[in-house]
């Protein structure tokens, strides 16, 4: 990943944009209209279109993680996008819109109380998530912070909050859909932050700010506030 690197790059935001579309194009198909039939009909699977209130919900929330995925990509994020990100991140954004659809689309359960928790834990993710990358681009934007390790915000509580937020808002959709496989996919996602992402990412930090990033890592834990 270009983490050191500014650059507009259009042509890999461009495609980060057409893909989002797509797939949000096609949870809406799935869950709105007569895409579980049609697919259950070209691979010989079973999915009746389940709850309505749930397909709908389902629908808002991926419309929402398509929002903010463009406001990050197009507004916050100023570094550098290389191809196998511009490739990989619609690729992994896919299992979401997708995923989900599937998964949650033929749920028949109506709506309940564990659906106002997946509901709280979206929010808090989104929240999470959107609301410290605010915070450190407010931050970046004054000159006198130049060169400078951002600690404080949201990022005070653990040093990838913002990844905390994406585990938070992933749990709450795979809760929605009501389909325990879907619970692979927050367990991948924490597995991906915590082994790999999270360490990269710190070690960048460590090269560019080395005493600074010290003893931030020593006070603030990588992932999980207080805990991981």
């Amino acid at each position: 990943m270009t983490y050191a690197h500014r650059g507009r790059s259009i042509p890999q935001r461009t495609l980060l944009v057409v893909a989002q579309t797509l797939f949000l194009g096609i949870a809406g198909w799935l869950l709105l209209g007569n895409g579980l039939s049609t697919v259950s009909r070209w691979f010989g699977w079973h999915l009746v279109p389940g709850n309505q209130a749930r397909r709908y919900l389902l629908f808002v929330f991926l419309a929402v993680v398509y929002a903010r995925i463009l406001f990050t990509g197009l507004y916050l994020l100023k570094r550098a996008i290389g191809w196998e990100e511009a490739i990989s991140i619609p690729l992994a954004f896919m299992v979401y819109y997708v995923g989900f659809s599937l998964l949650g689309g033929p749920t028949s359960i109506p709506i309940d109380w564990m659906d106002g928790l997946a509901t709280g834990l979206f929010c808090a993710g989104s929240f999470t998530n959107t609301y410290s990358e605010i915070l450190r681009d407010i931050w970046r934007r004054q000159p006198h912070n130049k060169g400078k390790l951002y600690t404080g915000g949201l990022f005070r509580y653990a040093r990838h909050i913002n990844y905390f937020g994406d585990l938070l808002w992933v749990s709450g959709l795979a809760l929605l859909t009501r389909n325990v496989w879907s619970a692979l996919i927050p367990l991948f996602l924490f597995s991906f932050f915590f082994f790999y992402n999270a360490p990269e990412l710190d070690r960048h930090l460590q090269e560019k700010y080395p005493q600074e990033f010290a003893a931030y890592k020593e006070r603030v834990k990588m992932l999980v506030p207080f805990l991981l």
